[in-house]
């Protein structure tokens, strides 16, 4: 299989969209040439470990309310267009994502991974919960079919942290800046959400080279 590493960040919009837009490919492509590894990218990685408001997060880092709400608006266009029901009016704090990240570094030792991420962004963007909030991913964990008790265990430790600012660290060292990053075979890098007929494209070519 051809390797495919996703750099995201659980509360990225945009990594949210992308994965849609590739799931759908692979679905439509009946079958999957990829083995896909989530790796972590924190967006705000000086986050404090209870977050901040998301109003006062925003407005902070888009230079006022007026313009971090053009901002969202052109993402929630982007996300309807992708058939997605993002709802940012119940999301109420930005939180710090390095235990989530966690959460994905562990869940994809035991297969998980996918389903994970995809509880994570469902849990945020659909939701509004608090995916910092350690009863919220044992939920995630639960969900996606992993073992809740395992995962409060190592969520009470400080098991990975250091790993997960290490894979970030590597990841900016590469030049990677912003999220979603897709890299395909270790060597072709695409960034942001692309579209699902260039991900189709990208499947049928890889596909055709296996026959």
């Amino acid at each position: 299989m051809i390797t495919l590493d996703i750099i995201s960040d659980p509360i990225c919009p945009w990594c949210y969209i992308g994965k849609v837009k590739l799931d759908r490919a692979l679905e439509a492509a009946g079958e999957n040439p990829f083995d896909i590894t989530w790796r972590p990218f924190q967006l705000n990685p000086d986050m404090p470990p209870e977050g901040m408001d998301r109003r006062a997060y925003l407005e902070a880092k888009f230079g006022g309310p007026e313009r971090a709400a053009q901002v969202y608006a052109a993402i929630a266009q982007a996300a309807r267009d992708a058939g997605l029901d993002i709802d940012f009016s119940r999301i109420a704090r930005t939180p710090n994502t390095l235990d989530a990240h966690r959460l994905i570094l562990w869940s994809r030792a035991t297969g998980n991974q996918s389903a994970v991420v995809s509880q994570l962004f469902r849990r945020y963007f659909q939701l509004g919960q608090d995916i910092s909030d350690h009863e919220v991913l044992i939920d995630a964990a639960r969900a996606a079919g992993m073992e809740p008790e395992v995962v409060a265990r190592l969520l009470a430790s400080d098991a990975d942290k250091d790993e997960i600012r290490r894979q970030d660290a590597a990841a900016r060292e590469m030049g990677v800046s912003g999220v979603p990053t897709f890299i395909v075979a270790g060597r072709h890098v695409l960034q942001g959400a692309q579209e699902t007929e260039l991900w189709s494209q990208v499947i049928d070519e890889l596909l055709a080279a296996r026959v």
